[in-house]
């Protein structure tokens, strides 16, 4: 029997456009991601630089006006972009499980929560009370405490942080081999923030699956991922293992990201740091580095030039043609 592949998910080369009355939007941009078996991949970036879009195309959940215009997503080694409807749906929520930014708007309002978990457990041959006990075992996986009584309780009767445990607890009933979390946290306070990620790192170690996290908070991501890619403007800037990214940025941008950072500020300060000027329009999108108008290093050729991964270290590049510079000061 062969072994299975080192790598779960390998994205490469993937651009996807949007058809707009003003003509075609790039929202992503000849990416490469590679998700390794059993490992936690971050993908940061701020606000509309393609994050959503690319986990959309992985599940093939993009919007109708969306194009797939080149590359491929082999998910264990199967090309997603060519699967029929049958193989899809087997593939979500069986091989690829997701947990939604919002847990307030996630869950039916109508049906129970018991109700909902025993409908995601519809390919198992198991009777209905079989799956009852199964959605309360994991309930009490990730900490919902009476679990048993509490699967007849409707969303509503739920605090956030109570209804994304139950998410994820959905996401994991199928033991899913990638689990995708987009921005999990984003609607719970510092605290239960800090408990998601807690139990996403020992459902992690627990089920030996592999997570793509999604997220624009840089102190999550450096606590949770063994990996990590920067996103900006549809574009992959930078992957890398954490502490390498974080220790030794190379591309302009994480440097910026990473300067934005309130818990890098060191002294009292009445205005948090920001990155000066503006996203580019990515119905024109420039002919270089789509970094340039920000980059604070930026040159002529910075503008004409497509810039290359360039080696940092094992597994660690950035595209940037000024980071031999950049890294030497």
């Amino acid at each position: 029997m062969s072994e299975p592949s080192p790598t779960i998910l390998q994205i490469s080369d993937l651009s996807v456009a949007y058809a707009t009355p003003r003509g075609a939007v790039r929202a992503l941009a000849h990416v490469d991601l590679t998700v390794p078996r059993g490992e936690i991949v971050g993908i940061v970036g701020e606000s509309g630089c393609g994050k959503t879009t690319l986990i959309s195309a992985v599940l093939r959940l993009l919007a109708g006006n969306a194009t797939v215009t080149s590359g491929s997503i082999l998910f264990n080694g199967r090309d997603v972009l060519a699967m029929n409807g049958t193989e899809l749906r087997r593939l979500r929520g069986g091989g690829i499980a997701m947990v939604f930014q919002d847990p307030m708007t996630a869950l039916n309002p109508v049906l129970s929560i018991g109700t909902q978990m025993v409908d995601v457990q519809f390919r198992e041959r198991r009777s209905t009370a079989q799956k009852r006990r199964a959605a309360a075992a994991m309930l009490k996986r990730v900490g919902i405490p009476d679990a048993e009584s509490r699967l007849d309780d409707y969303p509503h009767q739920f605090s956030g942080g109570m209804r994304q445990r139950i998410a994820i607890a959905m996401a994991l009933l199928t033991n899913p081999s990638l689990l995708i979390a987009d921005e999990p946290t984003t609607a719970l306070d510092v605290t239960m923030e800090a408990q998601i990620i807690h139990l996403l790192r020992e459902l992690k170690q627990e089920f030996a699956g592999s997570i793509l996290f999604i997220s624009h908070n840089l102190g999550l991501i450096a606590e949770l991922c063994d990996r990590v890619t920067v996103m900006y403007a549809g574009e992959v800037v930078e992957t890398g293992p954490v502490e390498a990214l974080f220790h030794y940025p190379g591309h302009p941008y994480t440097q910026a990201l990473l300067r934005c950072d309130p818990a890098r500020v060191e002294q009292k300060t009445v205005e948090l740091p920001t990155i000066p000027g503006e996203v580019p329009n990515l119905l024109s999108p420039p002919s270089g580095c789509v970094f340039t108008d920000r980059c604070p290093i930026a040159i002529d050729r910075c503008r004409v030039t497509v810039p290359p991964p360039i080696a940092l270290g094992p597994g660690h590049a950035a595209r940037c043609i000024r980071i031999p510079e950049n890294v030497a000061a």
